[in-house]
């Protein structure tokens, strides 16, 4: 016999475990899933409010996962155990912590982390909240708290926990190739399925037909639907997973476009929803069985029960505390401290969730009358911790005055009217007891009335209840606990005054001194005998709870241990990386790891994209900056270094060796084969296939070319650049990773002998991806990166598919940031308007045969204009020279110039005259004025002295302000004596005409493209 724990014995050992917790165990479905999740078990189980807690197998298909048994960590084929909690016992994660304790693993070695997870699958529509569970950097469980399934919101709320067996088995065993994993005594994984995943990958990535799927996918789909219509949930669902794992295969195969996806995920939907509707009815129709009292369903409950009270994995019990005398309570200031405990909240949601605490706080004592010091927040991703020092033990009594009538109305001879008695009679008092007061300016009879301060724990108990019912982030979820909603379940609050616990109900919590420290220590729940100890208590367990503290110490201990094997860490360039993990931890600890020396082969985009993304480990670089094989990860508390390192190694391993299968897979084809294949992915099914979009793309950037200068070299660089646009969207690298589509498009260009200037144009071409990266830095590049926009945004909104709310799935808001972004800031295309662009854009779809109309072209202008506004607005610009410069946010170049003009002038007094004086004559001459005049006409001494100069001006109306102002700037005295002493609207037509057209000139031979009145708006800010 073997100590191993075998694959075999690891699923016996979760089924006894979840068994003795309540868990009913079936079989997995008759059927391909892609996940435990769609065996009914599960999907159709957890609707509807019978309980159901169930635990199963479930060999989960997923052909995109094909490597031919090649990569260590991925197969077609891999075995789920799944778990369903409905309810939701209220200890989920404890309850998980304890069966990974089951299969062996030491919770004090490993690094277990819940990291955030906004899971949800469109084919069913179905979401819900939670994390992916990682094992020392590896994701061995998705956990999931279930909000919706089938369109259906669910109450009550199911918490789902899908195991990944094979990665578990990988880490226990320590064995880095699923081949070699111990299966059962004596055979291996390999031995029993090696032959499987070769022959399945060779079917789902070579041989399927595609036709013969897309055919099955149609009667699979017809066949559920017909099933539908004869009220048969059972089968029908059965036909959905079917047509599901068609389009599998086909997108396997890479035979789906991003329309045609669309389309099958809404029908199968529509299908997924009609199935669940129907089952929810027929299990009404039977009277929802599993809600009997019988004897099985209550042995059910009784087993949840005792899961929920078993040692060490339970939430924090606070034990009622008699409430406190007055004597108890005495006079002198204490210190208040409230702890939100919360299983782990995603890094962005720590981040926006402690300043709105502290805004929540300060208002609500701000409403008081408590005398109190400065609140101070802090969280971890576990927990917000407010401080608040030197709070009165009591409000001060108050005297306010109540307001009756006017004492015009209140009194008539001397006498009382009814409206004093009436007045009176209702505040409790004696017409004697009212006095006068002021109110708004005007006599008024009132009464004297004092409110009693409240005591300290009644005041402080009220905040702490709004402050946690009142939590909210963007996403937010449900759990057991109906009265809550927050991004992660609420499981314990912390309230005490001094010694005293703030009493508060919050939902089904109650406030106390218990806070919950690691899940892993020898005792996870402590005491707080005080408000001033609740941050020592924390710390003193590990925790780092400012956020600003946690990050420097993430930062020095990553610098010390890349220092240790002579690299450096690029923190700048990591920011927002740092950030991230800052608040994944509540108590940092660095680990070093390394990989394979041979790796560095790949293109270093690739490598730093992975560790960063898919693992959020820092890379190492060497003085140069280059990349070194070794990679920082940030642990959280105390781990045995060496367990976690080796874990983390075996996991990104397996990631570059995906890598590596999709890089020498991707350089075996040509790249005009590649391009080639773009033809079979349709972009839209109303504007054709890829293929056709990046022909669009090569033409219109061509016709954008006619208005910048190009060299030789640049032309033929733009052609053949064109030539291959896209074509890295059908390489097996970016299907898979496709934040590296343009990256790719390079790397694979140079190694096909590509000149480097193409290879650089094709990178440069999805620049820039984001608001604030760099953009192309050669003309081919970013005219094709403008054409790319263009076509996009022109294409999207002849056919109605603009952007609504916070609806954008077609990313517009992004592609009209980077055209205004790359005309501003890259010279040698300055001179391109948004309207040149989207007007050949048009033009080329119209070629195509796609209906644009000239709304649509207005609607996308507009658009783009606003996306610039916001743009500026974004970058500290003020409103008002936003709207001075809004005449030319259709030529951003241009707009950019003329604010880099104003930044540089606005101090100078004699340019803002000029502005002054310059914005006068458009608030005195009407629109549509024509410049030029009639000099013997001019009478007046003054307009004779201006005239001259007028006709001596310059035209700088497509110069600068710089240049203007150097010309202009002598007019600025003449202008305002002529405005002294001449009457502009004379009574004379002639001399009025000469006079408006003397006065338009000078605006004609201004800037163009400036609203001069905001612009001395801005000027005065």
């Amino acid at each position: 016999m073997t100590d191993v724990l075998t694959m075999q014995d690891a699923l016996l050992t979760l089924q006894k475990y979840w068994t003795d917790r309540g868990c009913m165990v079936v079989q997995p479905y008759n059927t391909e899933v892609g996940a435990g999740t769609m065996n009914p078990n599960t999907v159709m189980r957890v609707l509807g409010p019978e309980p159901w807690h169930v635990a199963y197998v479930e060999p989960s298909v997923r052909p995109d996962d094909s490597r031919y048994g090649e990569n260590p960590n991925r197969l077609q084929t891999h075995t789920q155990f799944q778990v369903i909690l409905k309810p939701d016992p209220g200890n989920p994660q404890e309850l998980y912590l304890g069966s990974l304790e089951a299969l062996g693993i030491d919770l004090d070695a490993h690094d277990v982390r819940f990291v955030e997870d906004n899971w949800q699958q469109p084919a069913i529509g179905a979401w819900g909240l939670g994390w992916e569970v990682w094992l020392d950097g590896m994701e061995v469980t998705q956990f999931t708290y279930f909000q919706q399934v089938v369109g259906q919101n669910l109450e009550p709320v199911a918490v789902e926990l899908t195991y990944g067996m094979e990665r578990i088995l990988m880490a226990l065993q320590g064995v880095t190739h699923f081949k070699d994993m111990a299966y059962a005594e004596g055979i291996s994984y390999g031995e029993v399925f090696a032959q499987n995943e070769y022959e399945m990958s060779r079917y789902y990535l070579d041989d399927a037909d595609v036709d013969a799927a897309r055919a099955f996918f149609k009667e699979y789909t017809d066949e559920a639907q017909r099933l539908i219509d004869a009220r048969l949930p059972v089968p029908a669902w059965t036909y959905v997973l079917k047509s599901s794992h068609a389009f599998n295969i086909l997108d396997s195969r890479g035979a789906v476009s991003t329309t045609e996806r669309a389309r099958s995920f809404s029908l199968m939907r529509r299908l997924a929803r009609e199935t669940g509707a129907l089952w929810s009815e027929r299990r009404a129709e039977l009277g929802h069985p599993l809600l009997k009292g019988d004897a099985a369903t209550s042995r059910v409950r009784e087993l949840a029960e005792a899961a929920a009270s078993a040692p060490n994995i339970t939430q924090p019990v606070e034990k009622p505390e008699p409430a406190p005398t007055a004597d108890e309570l005495g006079d002198a200031r204490q210190t208040f401290a409230f702890e939100i405990g919360v299983e782990e909240m995603p890094p962005h949601v720590l981040d926006a969730t402690i300043p709105a605490v502290r805004e929540a706080v300060t208002s609500a004592l701000a409403s008081t009358r408590l005398e109190h010091g400065d609140v101070a927040v802090v969280g971890t991703p576990r927990r917000i911790v407010v401080t608040v020092p030197g709070v009165s033990a009591h409000e001060p009594d108050s005297e306010t005055l109540a307001k009756g009538p006017k004492v015009a109305a209140a009194y008539k001879d001397g006498a009382p009217t009814k409206a004093l008695e009436g007045f009176a009679r209702g505040k409790g008092v004696s017409v004697d007891d009212v006095v006068t007061a002021e109110f708004d300016g005007a006599q008024h009879v009132a009464v004297k009335q004092t409110q009693t301060g409240r005591g300290v724990l009644e005041v402080l108990g009220e905040i702490v209840a709004d402050v946690v019912s009142g939590l909210r982030s963007d996403k937010n979820m449900k759990w057991n606990d109906p009265q809550l909603t927050f991004s992660r379940p609420i499981r314990w609050v912390v309230a005490l005054w001094g010694k005293h616990v703030v009493p508060a109900t919050v939902g089904s919590l109650t406030t106390g001194r218990t806070t919950y420290v690691a899940r892993t220590a020898a005792q996870p729940h402590v005491d707080v005998a005080a408000a001033d100890e609740l941050v020592p208590t924390l710390e003193t367990a590990g925790f780092v709870l400012d956020p600003t503290a946690r990050r420097r110490q993430v930062v020095d201990g990553a610098l010390a241990l890349a220092k240790s094997v002579g690299g450096t860490i690029d923190i700048d360039g990591e920011a927002g990386l740092v950030d991230e993990i800052t608040n994944l931890v509540e108590e940092p600890h660095g680990v070093l790891g390394t990989f394979e020396e041979r790796y560095l082969e790949l293109p270093e985009q690739i490598l730093t994209t992975v560790m960063r993304k898919h693992q959020r480990y820092l890379p190492v670089r060497d003085a140069s900056g280059t990349l070194m094989p070794y990679f920082v990860t940030m642990a959280n508390g105390s781990i045995d270094d060496d367990v976690v390192r080796a874990g983390n190694e075996s996991v990104l391993r397996a990631r570059y060796e995906d890598a590596a299968f999709f890089w020498e897979a991707d350089l075996k084809v040509p790249l005009d084969d590649f391009r080639a294949q773009i033809d079979k992915l349709t972009f839209e099914n109303r504007l054709g296939s890829f293929a056709q979009r990046a022909d669009r793309i090569k033409d219109v950037s061509t016709k954008l070319a006619a208005s910048v200068e190009l060299t030789g070299d640049e032309q033929a660089t733009l052609s053949r650049a064109g030539a291959l646009a896209k074509f890295d969207l059908s390489t097996a690298m970016v299907v898979e990773l496709s934040s590296l589509a343009g990256t790719m498009a390079r790397e694979y260009a140079l190694k096909a002998g590509e000149a480097p200037a193409v290879a650089d144009a094709l990178f440069e071409m999805e620049k820039p991806r984001s608001a604030g990266d760099s953009l192309p830095s050669s003309t081919p590049g970013a005219l094709l990166a403008l054409a790319d926009r263009f076509d996009l945004l022109t294409a999207m909104f002849a056919i109605g598919a603009k952007p609504t709310g916070s609806s954008d799935p077609f990313a517009l808001r992004r592609a009209a940031l980077g055209v205004v972004s790359i005309l501003r800031g890259v010279p040698a295309v300055a001179a391109i308007s948004v309207s040149d662009g989207l007007d050949a854009a048009a033009a080329r779809l119209r070629e195509q045969g796609v209906e644009v109309s000239g709304e649509a072209l207005a609607s996308a202008l507009e658009f783009v204009e606003g996306r610039f506004g916001h743009q500026l607005r974004d970058e500290g610009v003020s409103a008002a020279l936003v709207t001075a410069l809004s005449p030319s946010a259709g030529t951003p170049g241009r707009a950019a110039a003329v604010l880099a003009d104003v930044e540089a002038l606005r101090d100078d007094e004699a340019f803002r005259a000029l502005v002054q004086v310059t914005q006068r004559i458009t608030r005195i001459v009407p629109a549509g004025t024509q410049p030029g005049f009639d000099v013997s006409v001019l009478t007046d001494e003054a307009e004779k002295t201006l005239a001259p100069l007028v006709e001596a001006l310059p035209d700088h109306s497509g110069d600068s302000l710089t240049q203007w102002f150097a010309d202009a700037s002598g007019l600025t005295e003449p202008l305002n004596r002529f405005f002294d002493d001449v009457l502009v609207m004379a009574d004379d037509e002639a001399l009025k005409a000469a006079r408006l057209g003397l006065l338009q000139s000078v605006i004609a031979k201004a800037p163009a493209g400036i609203d001069y009145k905001e612009l001395d708006r801005a000027l005065d800010v």
